[in-house]
Parts: C-alpha cells; structure tokens; sequence
C-alpha cells in the first residue's frame, strides 16, 4: 500500500517492508489473480451467521501498471499522496482507469505526524481534487508511523486530519493502519470507518481494534498484491464516500 514501513509498534503490516520484491511478482501474480473469486461467504469469528464479502483491491506506485480493466475487484483504492508534497505519479492514470469501470474507488494520504495534519490534508485534498470526482468516492487516511511522536501526539493528529476532511467535503473518510497500530493510536476514532490490515487470518475473521465495534475493510494479503475485503456491499461503500 504505502511506499514507507516505519511503524514502531509490532503490526500485521511488519514484513510489507519489503515492497520491491513483492512487486516485482504482482506482475506474474496478477493473471492468476483475475481468475480468484470475486466475493465469498465465510463467518467471521466475532460473528454468528455468514455474511456476503465484496472483494477489493487497493495499490500505489509499485503497481502503476495495474490493470483495472482485468481486475475482479469491485472496489479499488490508490495512493494520491504522502507527507506535504509527495504526489503519487500514477494516481492519475489510475483515478481515471476506475472511473472508467465503475467501479467503488477511493483515494489515500500515507500521513506522516511530524506534520502539520491541516497541511497535509490540504496537500491531500489538492492532489484529488485535481482529478474528477464521482460521487461515492472514498477518502482515507492511511497512518501506520509515528514519526517518533507520543501516542496522544498521534491520536490526535489523525482526529484532526479526519476531521478536516470531513469538514472541507461531506466525506466521512475511512481510517486504514494495521491491527496493532490502529489498537495504541486509533482510541476515539470509531466515528470514522476502520479499514484495517490484519494479515494471517480467514478474510473477515478480524475482531475490531481499540473503540471500533466493526470494521468496514479487511486488508487480509499483500500478496501478490494488496486484497481486501468488506463487509459492506459496493452501493453501501459509496455511501460512506463524496455527495
């Protein structure tokens, strides 16, 4: 997902590190990828009864060359920005490449609390507002470091940085990290939708962290690209997105 692993906390996401290598295999891996199952049914431990999954994929620069027209997700979420001036360089082509499908798409920040978070959102929102916007689409904010800051340095930083977003679009933005991370830093943010990356486990079969009483997406695999799946149907995600 991101282009950085500075996490300092024990998190499902650790060994995602090495990103460079796993790339270079989403190019074979993706063929057999397309062919995968699109949704699927399975009963999630904190859960009684089976639900419908709806599968999605999320990507940032290392797959620029993704093909979306192949894929058989039905929702997908690229990188737009890092920090204060990161642009990704592909989230144009592919921002437009989902528009194109019609399908659920999203677009993330891979926040940095050393910053200013008002800042950073602005950055955010000026790289995606750059590009035509749907309604439906989803905002995130993706925070997996601390950049050596305290933990209610941190907290409060993402509360801010969610709450400009929702402030300057309608949007309740979603909040991705990995399970541990999101445990330490995320108490207080169960207003905004958790999309968390738990690695190991059955997809679904994920018990929400810190103040989350659900999740929205589970981020089960990186390999051989970011997979994701969500408890919500693709007319549901879109509701949490742009008016």
């Amino acid at each position: 997902m991101p282009t950085h692993r500075f996490s300092t906390t024990v998190s499902p996401v650790h060994h995602r590190l090495d990103r460079a290598g796993k790339r270079l295999r989403s190019v074979i891996g993706g063929v057999a990828l397309a062919a995968s199952v699109i949704s699927t049914t399975v009963a999630p431990a904190n859960r009684t009864h089976a639900i419908p999954l709806t599968y999605g994929q999320d990507v940032s620069g290392y797959e620029s060359n993704h093909d979306w027209s192949a894929s058989p997700a039905k929702f997908g979420i690229v990188k737009a920005t890092e920090g204060l001036t990161y642009r990704d360089p592909s989230f144009a082509r592919q921002w437009q490449e989902l528009g194109k499908k019609g399908m659920v798409r999203g677009a993330y920040d891979y926040g940095h609390p050393g910053n200013d978070p008002i800042a950073e959102a602005e950055h955010f929102l000026s790289v995606v507002n750059d590009q035509p916007a749907k309604k439906g689409d989803l905002l995130v904010l993706d925070l997996e470091t601390t950049d050596g800051q305290s933990v209610d340095h941190v907290n409060t930083w993402a509360k801010r940085w969610l709450a400009y977003v929702k402030a300057e679009t309608g949007a309740t933005p979603l909040f991705y990290s990995g399970w541990d991370f999101a445990d330490t830093y995320g108490h207080g943010l169960a207003g905004y939708p958790l999309w968390v990356a738990y690695y190991g486990r059955a997809k679904g079969d994920v018990t929400p962290p810190a103040d989350w009483k659900t999740w929205t997406i589970h981020q089960y695999t990186d390999t051989p690209i970011d997979q994701n799946v969500s408890a919500l149907s693709s007319h549901q995600l879109r509701l949490l997105g742009r008016r």
